[in-house]
């Protein structure tokens, strides 16, 4: 329920979102910032900037460009929080990142996959400081050369900075309280001769204070309650760096490595009782570890050619490889009409890949060319155990029936071509990509195989059409791939909970989507962005639940189920009111029909889904500054599962101690509410369940930020890389 103090601030910052765009439209019409003029090259397109002293918002064919380092906030935020900003982007309540409201993105470093960002993304950018991060692309659009992964678009963060004599690097200290811990980010970059290095790296402990869920489950005839006190701490760290060396003017040898880790350990006690037809109790205590780690590197040989010094040759090869591990120590007691023995299950999972990729870039009477060939070696493997307690032998022993090893290899022969030519006013980058899959799966434990072959021909279009200095119209399409990862591919049957069990599913086909963009920007004094999506997914993968009544037990699993449309529309504004005092604001409104089946019955669904962020900071005197935000996201659906509302608010306060050098801030996190419910309503054919996770919400986080050195030129790196997009988180 919204209280009346509640509804009063949400009048006032909606008030604060339309004023501001109002007073942009109003001065939209009196004078124009001028942009820097197109060039002749077929590659160069004209953009749409944002500018006050330093451009913050590029408005490009197919992206939009969000410079960090433009942006004050970045001293003191993490990557996590600047994302709020960024047009198109959310972070909801539970720190989960968004595109355009949907979490189908991939997200790259450099425009390249990473180790740190495939498994444990929310630890890494809770623990990256924006301080060592140069800008944020968001791909709408992505051209042919990048993989068809990535449903609604793609995130690229680039670490590179452009600076100014010798080296470069930046401190960042930062603590967290009651929920988190201490963190600390660092970045580096030096040039010297021909050779270039630049390094980043961080780490955090996040630690989470006591708190309770309760689960609710009707059927037929029984009810279910459990009530659920946990506690669950993490630690993780991640280190990158890329090297480069100019052989000689038309010759560069680049190479990058990431590592990435996590840890964290967790205690739980539930309390289950199941009334009605049947009678069963029972006092459960889980003990859980996990821990994953993640390691990637490339190498790059980029060759120019002395007649067109627009014409390169690029040979990339990159290694990547994550594996984690979970173990569950279960104990009961206070047992009635339930006769379960102790038992731990222990799951070990292993994804890694090779990588070979040739891109040729050229261009032809101003036309820009792009063409390349690719072929990636994919495997993943799951080996896990459930060991029931024997209790005349005082030991664990392994149930072969509830324990496997199972493997899953993905082979991706993949070839794409794209050109990209001006007229005029219009700018067109179009192309397709062709790919090959092969998929094979083996189950060593049952002797069993699944095998998979599929072809797909993928078509994308982006045209962007000035229509005036200050306005431009762009628009898109294109057909995207969504791979099952290993997550969703593990057979591995989660028994944590023994009323409620969760599996993957590896007979996991291929999602397809197409979709339509349309999207509009204007920038004079205010950046205004308006874009318009419709996307038709077939085969969706969603988690289907069906109840038996004979055990008691929901079971969860990834299914390939029927199909959805999505129409959506994201508005983004970012207008500096006065010359120390700026507002951002970013909302979404969608509506989707989902239609599938659970085994048992089909279902449909459908409704309006929508959220709303705004951003403010203010430059005050003698070095201070303070912002404020707020989100709000509404209820939110897939085919079996609702979710309840999320807001959020957050309020900091920073102090410049020496120019450009050494900051220092302090922010409260939430601070109107102690404590956030999250619920989570699932129906199936013969149930509904009820799951509400009560956790702290309100936090306390200071920051201390330090830039040291300078870099006169900025380290020279392929133009063509490895990306690896194609898989789902």
């Amino acid at each position: 329920m919204l209280t009346k103090n509640t509804i009063s601030v949400i009048g006032i910052l909606i008030a604060l979102f339309f004023l501001p765009a109002i007073s942009a439209a109003q001065n939209v019409q009196k004078k124009a910032i001028p942009t820097t003029k197109a060039t002749d090259s077929a590659t160069t397109l004209s953009n749409v900037t944002i500018s006050t002293r330093k451009s913050l918002i590029k408005q490009e064919i197919d992206r939009i460009s969000y410079d960090l380092q433009a942006d004050p906030d970045s001293k003191s935020n993490s990557m996590l929080e600047m994302m709020k900003k960024i047009p198109m982007l959310s972070v909801d309540a539970d720190d989960n990142l968004e595109l355009k409201g949907g979490s189908n993105y991939k997200i790259l470093i450099n425009g390249r996959p990473s180790a740190m960002m495939e498994r444990n993304l929310k630890e890494v950018l809770r623990s990256m400081p924006a301080s060592t991060i140069q800008r944020v692309e968001v791909i709408t659009t992505p051209p042919s050369k990048y993989d068809a992964e990535g449903l609604v678009g793609i995130i690229n963060i680039i670490t590179n900075k452009k600076l100014s004599p010798g080296y470069n690097g930046t401190i960042n200290l930062n603590a967290t309280t009651p929920t988190g811990g201490p963190g600390a980010g660092s970045s580096f970059s030096a040039k010297l001769g021909k050779f270039g290095f630049t390094a980043f790296n961080g780490g955090g402990i996040y630690n989470t204070p006591i708190s309770s869920d309760y689960n609710h489950r009707t059927s037929t005839n029984t009810i279910l309650n459990q009530d659920n006190s946990k506690k669950k701490d993490s630690h993780s760290g991640y280190f990158g760096t890329e090297l480069s060396y100019e052989i000689d003017s038309l010759n560069l040898l680049s190479a990058s490595l990431n590592v990435s880790g996590s840890k964290e350990s967790g205690y739980s006690t539930q309390l289950s009782a199941t009334t009605g037809q049947s009678m069963q109790q029972y006092l459960l205590n889980n003990k859980s570890i996990g821990n994953g780690n993640g390691t990637d590197a490339s190498l790059n040989y980029q060759l120019g050619s002395v007649k067109n010094k627009k014409q390169l040759l690029t040979l990339s090869y990159r290694f990547y490889t994550y594996g984690y591990q979970s173990d569950n120590d279960i104990r009961f007691s206070q047992q009635l009409n339930f006769d379960q023995t102790d038992y731990r299950q222990y799951n070990k999972g292993n994804s890694a890949e090779h990588t070979i990729q040739l891109d040729y870039v050229t261009v032809f009477k101003k036309i820009g060319i792009e063409a390349g060939i690719k072929s990636i070696f994919r495997s993943n493997s799951s080996n896990f155990h459930y060991l029931n307690f024997n209790n005349t032998l005082a030991n664990f022993e392994i149930d072969p029936l509830r324990s496997n090893n199972f493997e899953n290899s993905q082979n991706v022969y993949a070839a794409y071509n794209t050109y990209q030519f001006s007229l005029g006013r219009l700018n067109v980058k179009a192309g397709f990509r062709l790919e090959y899959t092969q998929i094979h799966a083996d189950f060593m434990s049952s002797q069993t195989s699944v095998s998979q072959k599929q072809m797909n021909l993928l078509p994308a279009i982006a045209i962007s059409h000035k229509l005036g200095i200050a306005s431009t119209l762009n628009m898109g399409f294109t057909q995207r791939i969504q791979r099952p990862g290993i997550y969703q591919l593990n057979p591995f049957v989660n028994r944590s909970n023994p009323n409620v069990e969760t599996s993957g599913n590896p007979t996991l086909r291929p999602i397809v989507a197409n979709g339509v963009q349309l999207g509009y920007s204007l920038q004079k004094k205010a950046f205004m962005n308006i874009n318009l999506d419709y996307t038709v997914f077939n085969s969706l993968i969603n988690q289907v639940a069906i109840y038996d009544p004979v055990s008691n037990i929901t079971r969860i699993a990834y299914q390939n189920t029927g199909s959805a449309k999505l129409l959506s529309s994201n508005i983004s504004i970012n207008y500096p009111i006065t010359k120390t005092w700026n507002f951002s604001a970013n909302g979404k409104v969608m509506y989707g029909k989902i239609e599938g089946t659970d085994g048992k019955g089909s279902i449909s669904t459908s409704g309006v889904m929508y959220s709303l962020g705004i951003n403010s900071g203010i430059k005050l005197n003698k070095g201070w500054r303070a912002s404020a935000s707020m989100n709000y996201k509404s209820r939110s659906f897939t085919l079996q599962r609702e979710t309840n509302y999320q807001s959020s608010s957050s309020f900091g306060l920073s102090k410049e101690l020496i120019a450009n050098r050494l900051s220092c801030s302090a922010t409260i996190n939430n601070p109107f509410m102690k404590y956030r419910s999250n619920i989570i309503q699932l129906t199936g054919s013969e149930f509904e369940q009820t799951s509400t996770d009560i956790s702290y919400f309100r936090s306390f986080k200071v920051s201390l930020n330090y830039s040291f050195g300078k870099l006169k030129d900025a380290v020279k790196k392929s133009t063509r890389s490895i990306k690896n997009d194609d898989v789902s988180n």
